[in-house]
């Protein structure tokens, strides 16, 4: 019933509300990370890079295109010969874009 009643309120929500929910709550995640320090700061540069992304697209900003081209560009770069905070920023602007680009698919 849950997971039917998230569908509905999903399918009603428009992208530019998607991009802010979404951009409030990695917001969110990354000031906690930051906070904590340490190893947290991991967390911080993953969620951290997704800031200019959910901006743009709940600006009507979101060009799919350039977005695309960005996708499989950064999904290229991502290696094993990154240090962890390239990783974490490269995954975070994967996630994104490849969150982004779902959902404008509706």
């Amino acid at each position: 019933m849950i997971k039917l009643f998230q569908l509905l309120t999903e399918a009603k929500e428009s992208f530019e509300e998607f991009a802010t929910t979404r951009g409030e709550g990695a917001a969110k995640i990354a000031s906690t990370a930051e906070k904590k320090g340490g190893l947290a700061l991991l967390t911080w540069h993953h969620f951290k890079v997704k800031a200019p992304y959910y901006k743009k697209a709940t600006v009507g900003k979101f060009e799919k295109d350039s977005a695309t081209k960005e996708f499989e560009s950064t999904l290229k770069s991502i290696s094993l010969n990154m240090t962890p905070i390239e990783f974490q920023r490269e995954v975070g602007r994967l996630e994104v874009l490849g969150e982004l680009l779902i959902r404008d698919k509706k």
